[in-house]
């Protein structure tokens, strides 16, 4: 089963559970696939659909902060329960052990050297880790084994 028949499987689900949160949430991530897939006129496989679902856990995370920072604990703790939605999509991360020993491998691979290589080394790392590292945590890393 693909992952786009998995969230219209859970959406289905959260119609007959009346879970209003979950529904919402999975109706906005749909919304987005089918926003991408009527752009480009393409459709969508798992890859592309985990890519649209890390970059709405990212506005989450945003959100989140400005709420905090704000004082509206309450719209924070909305987002925070759908980033928690969300994450039931994405494949398991990669811990920072496993990210940084990956880089380090990575830089050998490739024959980086130094801040000049790090467009290179992370164009690479981008390809290979999208949905599994949080690209954050992968641009960390390149800079500390590069330096």
């Amino acid at each position: 089963m693909s992952l786009k028949d998995q969230i219209t499987e859970d959406m289905k689900n959260a119609m007959r559970a009346k879970d209003t949160q979950k529904l919402g949430t999975i109706r906005l991530l749909q919304a987005a696939i089918k926003q991408r897939e009527v752009d480009e006129r393409i459709t969508l496989d798992d890859a592309a659909v985990i890519s649209i679902v890390d970059k709405l856990i990212k506005q989450r995370k945003d959100s989140v902060a400005a709420y905090t920072s704000a004082g509206r604990q309450d719209l924070a703790d909305q987002e925070t329960l759908e980033m928690a939605i969300l994450e039931a999509y994405l494949p398991q991360r990669m811990s920072p052990e496993e990210i940084t020993a990956a880089v380090k491998a990575l830089v050998v691979e490739l024959g980086a050297s130094g801040a000049a290589d790090m467009g290179k080394v992370m164009g690479a790392a981008k390809t290979r880790f999208t949905g599994k590292a949080e690209m954050g945590l992968v641009s960390a890393a390149v800079k500390a084994a590069l330096s």
